[in-house]
């Protein structure tokens, strides 16, 4: 066993990759309260920020809070990316969905998450049957998402569960963004901050 040191003021993540080669058999979503609503270009780059650190601040995500608003913009504007939002009845967004179409024949469900305290509740499931109805368009033939173990600790069963199957591990390396200040220090406290 060989140990890699990790720069202060990083963190080190394994990530995995997986991959769902056809289509699930179809099912109605399970039910839920929540509504589904495309967030069409050019999207509110300041409602998606908040929308992704609210959902991802105790996991760490930082990829689209380290993007200014020329490289955001390109990205969530483009019409190979949907943007949806799982939202109450009130219009609150809840949970997110980014799907990227880039590559032929291939759907990347390239964020997917609920803010704290929608998790464990079946609307990950209701999210999910959605994300999969959205991905399998015609001409779909791959739909791939990757996690890592500083995401929720249900979220490589929970892909599991509904049809994913991993095919790629990596160990990403990366600005712990509660040091770059893009979180505040108390921020997902079951990762230490060196």
């Amino acid at each position: 066993m060989t140990l890699a040191p990790v720069p202060p003021g990083h963190v080190a993540t394994i990530v995995t990759s997986l991959e769902m080669l056809a289509p699930p058999a179809p099912a109605p979503p399970p039910k839920s309260a929540l509504r589904l609503v495309r967030w069409e270009a050019p999207v509110d780059r300041n409602r998606y920020r908040a929308l992704f650190r609210e959902i991802g601040s105790h996991w760490l995500w930082c990829g689209r809070l380290t993007q200014d608003d020329a490289a955001l913009s390109a990205i969530l504007d483009v019409a190979t990316t949907q943007v949806w939002v799982a939202t109450r009845r009130d219009g609150v967004a809840v949970g997110l969905l980014e799907l990227d179409f880039a590559f032929e024949a291939v759907a990347e469900l390239t964020y997917f998450g609920l803010v704290p305290g929608m998790t464990g509740t079946g609307h990950g499931g209701w999210l999910m049957a959605h994300a999969l109805h959205k991905c399998w368009r015609p001409g779909i033939s791959r739909v791939w998402v990757h996690t890592c173990d500083l995401d929720h600790p249900s979220a490589l069963g929970f892909y599991r569960r509904h049809g994913f199957t991993p095919f790629a591990r990596a160990v990403e390396v990366y600005e712990d963004p509660r040091h770059a200040g893009l979180y505040p220090a108390d921020v997902a406290p079951q990762v230490p901050l060196l």
